[in-house]
């Protein structure tokens, strides 16, 4: 079972949400309808379910959303900031402030039961490039190239290097970004984050197309990422495969595949004491 899951695109509720399932109660979200499968699951097959979800609310908008499950046999919750998520979003037109969907950033402090060594897990979702600029129209490869994507990517940088410290983080989401773009050159060269699936060798950061993680008719992206910072060490991606194979279990559950990565952390650093 994984450790960790991070669900964007969370809907407290709305015509699409409601389409496919209907709410057994008034005001039930989507997390805890798929909370409730998920149980049966479990209970169907015999066995305790170990995950914990956490939700956490952009303030506008209804849409957006995010989401955590944490496996409480391997994972103890140190922090989150589920009452007050980090607020990312560039307004590149002030006018059009209110109606402009809010970008947030999920965070969460875990310690590993089995040490009790601490790890950091950011979860986000970047806005599409703004087509208010001048960029956006002077540009063919637009996603992942809007001042307002960078903007984000900065918000968030910062956001996690105040949290962290030294202590190892991962963040994982979609990026509206492809490989080779400002904002992945950005994360990956100025921000020092590691790209897992490069990491690992399975894409080619230089390549935008390669590795689609999603789709829309005949349209494919790279948009979803799995970075890190202060010594994690990626494993493998082996269950992660891209938007349209086959021969993925998850294909045609989403126009997002899920990105599935081991790591491992890095050894602490000895502190001297005189």
């Amino acid at each position: 079972l994984p450790d960790i899951v991070c669900l964007q695109e969370g809907e407290t509720s709305s015509l699409r949400s409601n389409i496919v399932h209907r709410p057994t109660r008034p005001g039930e979200t989507q997390l805890e309808a798929f909370m409730e499968r998920v149980e049966e699951t479990f209970a169907l097959q015999g066995r305790d379910m170990p995950y914990e979800a956490f939700y956490f609310r952009a303030h506008h908008y209804k849409v957006g959303e995010l989401a955590m499950l944490v496996n409480t046999r391997t994972l103890q919750v140190d922090r989150h900031n589920v009452q007050a998520p980090e607020h990312i979003t560039h307004h590149h037109v002030q006018g059009l402030k209110e109606r402009k969907q809010s970008r947030i950033c999920a965070h969460m402090r875990v310690l590993r039961r089995v040490d009790q060594r601490a790890f950091h897990v950011f979860n986000t979702h970047l806005s599409l490039p703004t087509p208010f600029a001048r960029e956006f129209w002077a540009t063919r490869d637009k996603m992942g190239g809007g001042v307002n994507q960078l903007h984000e990517a900065r918000k968030l940088t910062e956001f996690m290097q105040g949290l962290t410290g030294d202590e190892p983080y991962i963040v994982c989401g979609d990026f509206n970004s492809p490989p080779s773009s400002p904002v992945f050159r950005y994360l990956t060269v100025d921000a020092h984050l590691t790209c897992a699936q490069a990491a690992v060798g399975q894409i080619n950061p230089a390549l935008s197309r390669a590795f689609p993680t999603a789709g829309f008719m005949h349209m494919r992206m790279h948009l979803d990422h799995l970075f890190s910072g202060g010594g994690v060490s990626w494993l493998d991606t082996e269950e992660t495969r891209p938007f349209g194979d086959l021969t993925s279990r998850f294909h045609g559950l989403s126009d997002h595949v899920p990105l599935i990565a081991r790591f491992r952390l890095a050894a602490p650093t000895p502190v001297l004491v005189t």
